[in-house]
């Protein structure tokens, strides 16, 4: 109390800490979606005026239309199947070598003094301008789409493991050492828990990057998948299937980033969604 006449006597404003208003769960989605639907309705407003023609993009309509088309006879389905085949298992072996590197160069000296410095030098390179030479390796079968991703997905996983097992209090690895506890369960107790943001985020990257090599990868005289499916419509102008496939790149990565959300929110119940801490 006295705190507080003194502040109003000095002329001070008595400080008001701003409480943040929880949001319900409708509201939020409701607001995500306000900028896709505004988008949908600009594409439609463009179309039926004639100011976007169907030799440019087809419309909304004909996009529908095609979806039901390609999911009639099952193309779409199947382009599906082959495409999340190779997208998940590139990103499989991108992620499990990811971790795996970190962990050997943020916990111990000798992997980081032997593989940190050319995995940075690797990590600079354009995973696209690797395409030729997978080719020349593994020709134009599954094995060079796969281990496309794979590589892509590999450094984003790399550099955030590296980083987070670098974080990690050293004090705290030296009382689980003085407890007597051995270098792995001190990496599976200690140091990956602690680092567990930084996994996340590097999961989000690596998994943004799997839709995008996938997509670099179906370009490599591939003869089934969304790529081939796009490789086709693009032979014969149709802009709708074309926007189907580019809509369903787009689906993906959105999917991709919310099992990401739901991950974090599963395994760090501690963070709100916007980011903070309760």
């Amino acid at each position: 109390m006295s705190a507080t006449l003194n502040a109003a006597g000095s002329g001070l404003v008595t400080p008001r800490p701003q409480l943040r208003k929880a949001r319900s769960r409708p509201y939020a989605v409701t607001v995500r979606a306000l900028g896709p639907a505004l988008l949908l309705a600009l594409w439609w407003a463009a179309s039926a005026t004639g100011l976007l023609t169907s030799d440019v993009l087809a419309s909304p309509t004909e996009v529908l239309r095609a979806v039901g088309e390609l999911w009639g006879n099952g193309q779409l389905a199947d382009a599906l199947t082959t495409s999340l085949t190779r997208s998940g298992l590139g990103l499989l072996i991108g992620l499990a070598a990811g971790l795996t590197l970190g962990i050997t160069t943020g916990f111990t000296r000798l992997g980081d003094e032997l593989l940190d410095s050319s995995l940075q030098t690797l990590r600079t390179i354009p995973f696209l301008s690797l395409v030729p030479l997978f080719m020349v390796w593994f020709g134009i079968n599954e094995t060079a789409k796969i281990l496309l991703i794979a590589v892509a997905t590999t450094f984003p996983m790399y550099v955030s493991t590296s980083s987070g097992v670098r974080n990690t209090d050293p004090e705290l690895i030296e009382a689980m050492r003085s407890f007597g506890m051995g270098r792995l369960a001190i990496v599976r107790e200690v140091v990956l828990p602690g680092a567990l943001p930084s996994l996340l985020a590097g999961l989000r990257l690596s998994m943004t990057l799997s839709v995008i090599a996938l997509i670099a990868a179906e370009e490599i005289n591939a003869t089934a998948g969304i790529g081939y499916l796009m490789s086709q419509a693009q032979s014969y102008a149709r802009t709708d299937i074309l926007a189907v496939c580019i809509l369903v790149y787009g689906i993906l990565g959105l999917a991709a980033d919310i099992v990401v959300r739901l991950l974090e929110r599963v395994l760090m119940p501690w963070r709100t969604p916007q980011g903070g801490t309760r």
